[in-house]
């Protein structure tokens, strides 16, 4: 395990680099280039919104025109199938979504994509951390209180899931099986009619993002029990996280990467790193992630970036084989 000081002294080292890395591309001319920036999801949902946050910054930072382009479909594995065919000279890029990276190609037989050899990873933009969610009239305040209810009543707790093969159901049968619970999946088509369900009592409990929990946890419509991020959530939804609870090693996150096509040369892959790399450290871009419900998150470098994306996949895939999940 890494010492305080060592851990402390690398990411020193780390900070260190990626100035040095921002100031060498800080006086970089314009390419000239107006670069698209592609959305798996409609226009209003998270990711197309710190897409739009994105374009903004980048374009302030690098002197070039982005634009954001809406490609819904599948759970974001439509555009990213459009990524993979893309020209790899720069000019389109991706808000990635985990879902469509890391867990879609282990449900769907029809995605268009490798997502270990199709592209190039720039790096981490932020984290859509899943918050889990009670009606108030369970009575557990908390994840050990929710376990010795349903180990004591085996399949009279019900959960809901914005989808079959969604983060929210796929990382909610994880949590069963680390907590030993029987709990009754019931699928919706989206997050908001779950939600509503549980609000009404026809459902007992989910596992959302905060996002969508939050101003029902603020309007008393709900009870947070735990937060499935790897550090506790601010105001309302500052509860324990999951792990702190007694679930090992369990987060429910969703993390959004910003993506080229493979083959896309690497000055242009280091000069859009860069400029992610200052912008993530603004103290506006954080608050703005942070009052949609999103945490700010960062790579040390693209080729960290790309190996998360392996371990993300291999992960995920695993997951995905334990639930059963095939969506054909």
């Amino acid at each position: 395990m890494e010492t305080t000081q060592a851990g402390r002294r690398r990411f020193l080292l780390a900070g260190a680099a990626a100035a040095l890395l921002g100031n060498a591309y800080a006086q970089a001319p314009s390419t000239g280039k107006t670069v698209r920036i592609l959305v798996g999801f409609p226009p209003g949902q998270a990711t197309d919104i710190v897409a739009r946050m994105l374009a903004e910054k980048l374009a302030a930072a690098t002197g070039d025109n982005y634009i954001v382009e809406n490609k819904p479909g599948q759970g974001g594995s439509l555009g990213l199938g459009y990524l993979a065919k893309a020209p790899n000279d720069g000019s389109v890029m991706m808000l990635a979504h985990m879902s469509a990276v890391a867990t879609n190609p282990h449900m769907y037989k029809s995605v268009a994509y490798d997502s270990t050899k199709d592209f190039e990873a720039i790096g981490l933009v932020g984290d859509l951390p899943f918050v889990l969610v009670a009606n108030p009239a369970v009575p557990a305040r908390n994840v050990a209180e929710l376990i010795a209810y349903a180990k004591a009543n085996p399949g009279k707790l019900t959960n809901a899931s914005s989808g079959n093969g969604t983060v929210s159901h796929l990382a909610m049968e994880e949590f069963k099986r680390h907590a030993g619970v029987d709990i009754v999946h019931v699928p919706y088509q989206g997050s908001s009619r779950g939600l509503t369900d549980v609000m009404a009592g026809t459902v007992s409990i989910a596992l959302e993002t905060a996002a969508a929990t939050k101003p029902l946890v603020e309007s008393g419509k709900l009870r947070v029990l735990g937060a499935g991020s790897a550090q506790r959530l601010d105001g309302v939804l500052a509860a324990p996280t999951l792990m702190e609870q007694g679930i090992p090693k369990f987060t429910a996150v969703t993390w959004l990467m910003l993506m080229y096509p493979a083959g896309v040369p690497k000055n242009l892959v280091d000069r859009n790193f860069a400029a992610l790399s200052r912008i993530a450290q603004t103290q506006d871009f954080k608050d703005r992630l942070r009052t949609i419900g999103a945490l700010p998150r960062s790579s040390r470098s693209p080729q960290e970036a790309n190996e998360y994306v392996r371990s993300e996949y291999r992960y995920w895939g695993e997951v995905v084989k334990r639930s059963g999940v095939n969506l054909g």
